[in-house]
């Protein structure tokens, strides 16, 4: 294992959050506290509890994974589609560097990326709900493993992308409704029973419903499940970048 090329690549894609951090940090977390004010405030004031839990505090968990889903697929796409935009690419992919050591790199650096402004939206949440986490290491889990998860399902997207506008369209159009519709601002037993079955097809569901968990006991799918769909997720991401290094599809553009 080259772990000099793993820092190097780490280290490069981390230099790019602190030239960017208005982009990186401040917008996630002024766009989230706004959620807060709105959500929870306007909203909070009509709908007064969810499975015992007061509004406000229910929502903390969907906020949180939407700015995680969201910014780990934009880290990781930008990060392995700027060197294809720019030729830098041919580089990296002639030097002795294995394509898990790429991963790690990009990957890596994604995932810590997403963590990190999920800490910091998590201790923003307490400027504006109280709340206690009945499960804290489940909760680091499901936060590691779906920032992990997504990072490499956005390197993925990047590889896909020939172009800027199908690298925004992802997370514009696809994972922030999936992450809307799948509970973050609502229990999905709320709604119609035939919508709690359609629901149920969205993967994001699972995610959400297994990191409220950890936070307040309730759950709208059983634990295990979502920690099943989420490894099952992962592992599935790993096969693709597999293959994708293995036939070169779309590794220059």
């Amino acid at each position: 294992m080259n772990w000099h090329a793993v820092k190097a690549i780490y280290e490069f894609e981390m230099a790019r959050m602190g030239r960017t951090l208005l982009q990186s940090i401040v917008s996630p977390v002024v766009s989230t506290s706004l959620y807060f004010v709105v959500f929870g405030a306007a909203i909070g004031s009509r709908i007064t509890e969810i499975d015992g839990v007061s509004y406000g505090t229910f929502i903390v968990p969907g906020l949180i994974m939407l700015s995680l889903l969201t910014e780990s697929v934009s880290n990781a796409s930008f990060g392995i589609y700027f060197p294809k935009y720019a030729g830098s690419i041919f580089e990296l992919l002639s030097a002795p560097v294995s394509f898990v050591e790429i991963i790690l790199g990009y990957v890596g650096a994604a995932a810590t990326k997403s963590i990190i402004l999920g800490g910091i939206i998590l201790a923003t949440a307490t400027l504006f709900v109280d709340f206690t986490i009945a499960h804290p290491v489940w909760m680091v889990l499901f936060l590691v493993l779906t920032a992990i998860t997504f990072s490499l399902f956005g390197f993925i997207l990047g590889i896909w992308a020939d172009n800027w506008e199908k690298l925004a369209i992802m997370p514009t159009l696809i994972i922030t409704p999936l992450t809307f519709l799948g509970g973050s601002f609502y229990s999905i037993s709320m709604l119609p029973p035939i919508w709690q079955t359609v629901t149920l097809f969205n993967p994001v569901v699972y995610l959400i419903s297994g990191f409220r968990w950890s936070f307040f006991e309730n759950a709208d799918v059983a634990v295990g499940l979502s920690l099943a769909m989420t490894c099952g997720f992962l592992i599935a991401c790993l096969i693709t970048i597999w293959l994708i290094f293995k036939t070169g599809y779309r590794l220059r553009l």
